[in-house]
């Protein structure tokens, strides 16, 4: 393929070259969600951005297999080897059986992806569905040395293994960094060392998910799901492994270990991971009580909310950053982005308005090659809609009769368009915050006044023309005047 994409690899903290294990075909793989609770912004991001990701690489060409798991199972609270099982909780609480719980969840998190316009990956894996593949995983480390059993769970042994390979080189810490900040939990003593984790847990009597092993009733731990689905899917080395920043420890850093362990090296050649969605300057998340589901913004029905908004203007604010810098909600952040999505859609509007002209006194064939060489850069969309900002400016002169272009300009900058904001970028039209229905409401009655209007100026009438423009405008109709005739939009 003949391109230069540099991605971010997380592992060795810098930009690289992206060149695929067995090209033209791409393994990726994503940390989805644990399915206990509704979606919410956080859980936007990383699909957002691995959803960019998806749609760059198979339009550069690839042959993409995404595998993104559902964690179903053993993902205790607090991310922790001890306590209850998140889904298992919720199940109590509400007198459910813990798969009804991962199924009703697994359905709001595909609905929100879909109102996201979030493509479906290749293969979506359960946890619950490949406790075979993730025994196999720990017997293995078991066989290499590298784990030990103990009162009927397995403990990863990170002593052990760091003396031999570098514990710690994904996040950039050190065993004894390690040791400082393990939290002081229940059932320690079962470890030879606190920083060891759980690659099987012994279920207690009240736990109700468990599965037979040879070691006794339990399940695995949370890391290794996604080290047995990917290599079971993807292979024993595949390209590009990716989730939320908060993931690269302990999640991440454990599941190298593990594959280290099993398998003698690393699996993944490219880590990517995407910053946080921030509230007040805090990480929005569900154990800390501090999120706004998706549905919440759809509908404008959280207490921290001015409005609704639209899952467009969601995929839009998230996209106006780059996926490696924080984003803060805000209302007024949103409500800019909502303003921006609505400014670039009646640009793209604006050209079926277009009549071409002669010759171009645009340059439209820059834009297609200034938005690759930014998407080539790690994938910098914000560069990228900075650049169909420019080129909405450039509509926008033409429709004005500033500017003429010529058919094969026009329709150049038509691909462009649909290429970058449709394809690539995953926006879709009529699902921004112009209103879109609303305004097919008033529409036809909107196009009538204004055909009522021209009469009334062909005839020099111009105090009628001034009453039904200044009306309109009261209404929330913007009327503006063009080359080409009369164009109006329904404003905020």
């Amino acid at each position: 393929m003949e391109h230069q994409l540099l991605i971010y690899n997380t592992l060795n903290r810098r930009k690289e070259r992206f060149e695929p294990l067995h090209a033209p075909h791409v393994g990726m793989y994503v940390c989805g969600p644990t399915v206990y609770g509704d979606p919410h912004l956080g859980h936007a991001r990383p699909a957002i951005t691995f959803d960019l990701v998806f749609r760059y690489l198979q339009h550069l060409g690839y042959k993409v297999r995404y595998v993104r798991n559902i964690t179903d199972v053993g993902h205790l609270e607090h991310d922790a080897d001890e306590g209850e099982d998140k889904i298992a909780k919720k199940a109590r609480l509400e007198q459910l059986e813990p798969m009804e719980v991962a199924q009703y969840y697994t359905n709001r998190y595909h609905t929100a992806m879909e109102a996201l316009n979030v493509l479906p990956p290749s293969i979506e894996p359960h946890a619950s569905g490949h406790i075979i593949e993730q025994e196999q995983l720990v017997q293995e480390i078991l066989n290499n040395g590298y784990a030990y059993v103990s009162e009927g769970s397995v403990y990863f042994d990170v002593a052990k293994y760091n003396q031999d390979h570098h514990y710690g080189k994904l996040s950039g810490r050190n065993l004894e960094d390690v040791l400082n900040t393990t939290r002081e939990l229940d059932g320690q003593e079962e470890k030879r060392n606190p920083a060891d984790f759980a690659l099987w847990k012994k279920a207690q009597p009240e736990h109700i998910m468990r599965w037979p092993s040879p070691w006794s009733d339990g399940f695995p731990g949370w890391h290794c799901e996604c080290t047995a689905m990917g290599r079971k899917y993807l292979g024993s080395h595949f390209d590009i492994h990716g989730g939320g920043m908060d993931l690269v420890f302990p999640h991440h850093e454990c599941e190298i270990a593990q594959s280290v362990a099993s398998q003698g090296d690393d699996m993944v050649r490219y880590w990517m991971h995407n910053n946080m969605i921030t509230i007040n300057g805090q990480k929005m998340g569900k154990s800390l009580g501090n999120f706004i589901t998706l549905n919440q913004f759809f509908e404008g029905s959280h207490e921290k909310l001015t409005q609704a908004y639209s899952p467009m203007t969601i995929r839009f604010f998230i996209l106006q950053a780059h996926y490696r810098s924080t984003v803060d909600f805000s209302n007024e952040a949103l409500q800019a982005a909502e303003k921006g999505l609505t400014r670039l859609m009646d640009a793209i509007k604006g050209l079926e308005k277009i009549a071409p002209a002669a010759a171009s006194s645009v340059d439209v064939k820059n834009l297609r090659t200034k938005c690759y060489e930014a998407m080539n850069d790690d994938l910098n969309t914000p560069i990228v809609i900075a650049h169909l900002f420019d080129g909405a400016k450039m509509i926008n002169n033409i429709l004005a009769g500033n500017d003429t272009i010529s058919a094969t300009d026009l329709e150049e900058l038509k691909e462009t368009f649909k290429l970058f904001c449709f394809d690539i970028l995953g926006l879709k039209k009529g699902e921004n915050g112009s209103n879109a229905e609303r305004e097919a409401a008033f529409g036809k009655v909107v196009d009538m006044l204004l055909e009522e209007r021209a009469k009334a100026k062909a005839n020099k009438d111009w105090a009628t023309s001034d009453k039904i423009r200044n009306e309109l405008a009261a209404l929330g109709f913007e009327v503006k005047d063009g080359k080409e005739g009369s164009s109006w939009k329904l404003n905020k």
